[in-house]
């Protein structure tokens, strides 16, 4: 299990995958099942858990829940869990980023070549593919919107900014910093190296990318397999920065 649990009111929702319900709602207090989603497949394929967490959207003022399986993408009735849309998608191996939402539209991208996808959602959940392209491919370390531009780590490509509407990049650069995850605060991205350790802060710019200083991560942990990297988002909280590395957690203030 590795999604982020969705709480929402007096439900917590999560996507326990398998045979008998894909997506499930249970009662935040007590734990009893409110709704199992019925139904619902993903592809060709048994729905299995995979990391991206569902989130709330509210196309043409209809809220819903959004979910990001590996060869699917779905909106479900928050009161019912019955399935409003879904849409194919060629996800596989790992499925990670959760989609990005705003107004009628759910975007969503994941790695190993799969690419990112623009749905439009129609008052009546019919669905309208906008794009499909491999501008971006976001393995992990997720994807962010600000303003109309979403920007992330892009498998091949680097770092880079991407339209929202249009799909198109706007910049792309892998001269700066390695592969990471990225979090935004006050217009401006903070963005750690998975294997490196580097943190670095930079711009909310659709027209290059706009360094706003740096520093080293350490003493970085050495219980973390080679293999893996520093794959916790950071996190701002009351002017502070957290960051954990494995057994390692940091706290900086960056209030100022």
């Amino acid at each position: 299990f590795a999604e982020s649990p969705l709480v929402d009111v007096d439900k917590v929702v999560v996507s326990p995958g398998g045979t008998e319900s894909s997506i499930v709602a249970l009662n935040k207090i007590d734990g009893e099942v409110i709704w199992k989603s019925e139904n619902l497949t993903d592809g060709d394929k048994e729905t299995k858990d995979h990391y991206s967490s569902i989130v709330i959207a509210k196309p043409n003022g209809q809220k819903q829940y959004v979910q990001l399986m590996e060869q699917t993408v779905v909106g479900l009735d928050p009161e019912t869990g019955k399935t409003l849309w879904t849409h194919p998608w060629e996800g596989s191996v790992a499925v990670i980023p959760t989609p990005v939402v705003r107004d009628n539209y759910v975007y969503i991208t994941s790695g190993y070549g799969a690419g990112s996808m623009l749905l439009e959602i129609g008052d009546d959940n019919s669905v309208k593919e906008v794009y499909r392209n491999k501008v971006m491919k976001n393995h992990h370390g997720g994807v962010i919107l600000v303003g109309d531009f979403l920007y992330g780590f892009s498998d091949g490509a680097g770092w880079m900014c991407q339209d929202f509407m249009s799909g198109e990049s706007m910049w792309e650069t892998d001269e700066f910093l390695g592969k990471g995850c990225l979090t935004c605060v006050d217009g401006m991205f903070i963005a750690l190296d998975e294997k490196s350790g580097e943190v670095v802060m930079f711009e909310a710019s659709d027209v290059r990318w706009k360094e706003h200083g740096r520093f080293q991560l350490g003493p970085l942990s050495e219980k973390r397999s080679r293999r893996g990297g520093i794959w916790t988002h950071p996190v701002v909280s009351g002017g502070k920065l957290y960051l954990k590395d494995q057994e390692n957690l940091f706290c900086y203030d960056i209030s100022e």
